[in-house]
Formats: C-alpha cells, structure tokens, sequence
C-alpha cells in the first residue's frame, strides 16, 4: 500500500501540472502521444512480442499519429487530408509486409498491431482533444472516472456479494458496477453545479446526468476488456512502469473507452 500511495503521489504531480498549464496546446497532446507509445509496447509485451521491431515501431508510429491532433502536428499534410489517411498509409505498411515477407506474415498477424494502435491512439487521442476543448471537459471525464472506481471498489467491497462477470474479473460485483454508477451521477452532480451543464457542455443537466451513467458504464467496460486481455496472455498487469498500479494500461484502461464515447455523445 506505501508504494502504490507513493506513486500515486508522484504521477499526481507530474500530470496534474500538465494537463492544468497545458503550454500553448502542447503539453497536453505530447503527454497523450507519449502514453499512446507506452501504451502499444505494454500490449506487445502482454503478447510476447518485442516492440523493437518493423511491426512494433510502424504500431508506435500509427498509435502517437492518432493521439496527436492534425494542427499543429500533421500541417505538412495537403490541404484537405487529414491525419486518418495518414495513420492508414500505416495500416497498407502492414499489411504490404505479408507479400515482402511471402506470407511468413500474415493478415491475422497484422490486425494486432493496428487494433493496438486504434485501441490506444484513439483513446489517448479523444482524452487530448477533452483538453484541447476546456479544462472543465477534461476534468469532468476524469472525476468520472475516478468516482467510478472509487465507488465501485468501496461499494463492491462492503456490500458486493454477486459476481459480475467471474470469467474475466473474479473480484468485481454488480453490487460494486451500481454503486460506481451511483458514484459518478453524485460527483457529476457536485461538479454542474459549480460548472453549468448548457453552460460549459452544450446540454442541460438531466440529459448530461444520463450520459454520466453511460460514461460510468463504459468506463467499467473498458476496465473489463484490460482484464480479458491480462487474462488471455495470462499476466497480472500489463507493465511494471507504475510500482504497486501496475503499468499505464492499467490505471487508464476505463479513460481509454470513456473519452472517445464522451466525444461521440459531441460533448467536445
């Protein structure tokens, strides 16, 4: 418990500083590509495979294409393109490899590459793109987030006696989902009151609360789909770059799902 309080600590005050001050839009988008690379060699390492390698550097390379915005990254680009022909070039890359190779390297081995690169820069991606619209967007998804798990946990610990889903998280409860859920439309409400719905978010407070619990939702889904991987390669965590969390998969799995929802519901 010492050392995960410890790097809790001191992750806190690495990336509060940043998303906060945020200096001229960059500090933000580069923290967010540089989460997109941990995050594909985490994946990687969770298959067995190494990132220093054609595949792992062009899934790199895909993932931080997709986490950074077009401007002031992608200008090079001709009018008109966007950085999603880019990040495709890539996926042709990949799959150009099973004829240069003569089908040593196939189809089947080039979709784990892309979807990590999809998986992680779009996340990573959309949780840029929360910053780039407001302070208040980005720190609405997080608490969350946050509140999600925090409910969940401490709910799920007290009362939780029916298994959610055993198969790929034995230790969560439907007791735990509920109460995360309750957990976040309580923070959510606490948070509009002080930052208006229509306001700051373009909704009013009622259809913005029912999104919150879909976030809520969302975001346990995407903790659960981590656990399935780590389940299916058969590690505990999905890196060692955190002491006592774990790595970065592990402590952003729920945001990687929250925040690209978030931009589909057009809240940024």
């Amino acid at each position: 418990m010492r050392q995960r309080v410890i790097t809790a600590v001191a992750a806190l005050a690495l990336f509060l500083p940043i998303i906060y001050f945020d200096f001229k839009g960059i500090s933000v988008a580069l923290l967010a590509a540089a989460l997109a690379g941990v995050g594909v060699y985490e994946l990687f390492r969770m298959k067995g495979l190494t990132v220093l390698s054609f595949e792992g550097v062009l899934a790199i390379i895909g993932a931080v294409i997709l986490a950074l915005p077009r401007d002031p990254w992608f200008t090079f680009l001709p009018e008109g393109t966007d950085k999603f022909a880019l990040f495709y070039f890539i996926v042709l890359l990949f799959l150009g490899i099973s004829v240069v190779s003569k089908n040593m390297y196939t189809i089947d081995e080039a979709a784990f590459p892309v979807i990590t690169s999809l998986y992680v820069g779009m996340g990573f991606g959309a949780f840029a793109n929360a910053r780039a619209e407001s302070l208040v967007v980005l720190c609405f998804g997080l608490f969350i987030v946050w509140a999600t798990d925090i409910g969940a946990y401490m709910v799920g610990r007290e009362y939780g006696k029916n298994k959610l889903w055993p198969e790929i998280s034995p230790n969560k409860t439907i007791e735990g989902a509920l109460g995360g859920i309750l957990s976040a439309i309580v923070v959510a409400i606490i948070y509009l009151i002080a930052f208006p719905a229509k306001e700051y978010f373009g909704y009013e407070t009622l259809p913005l609360l029912a999104m919150t619990a879909v976030f809520s939702v969302v975001g346990q889904f995407g903790d659960l789909v981590e656990s399935a991987f780590k389940r299916h390669y058969g590690v505990k965590d999905s890196g060692i770059i955190l002491p006592g969390h774990g790595g970065i998969l592990d402590r952003f799995d729920s945001l990687l799902f929250v925040f690209p929802v978030m931009h589909l519901f057009g809240i940024f």
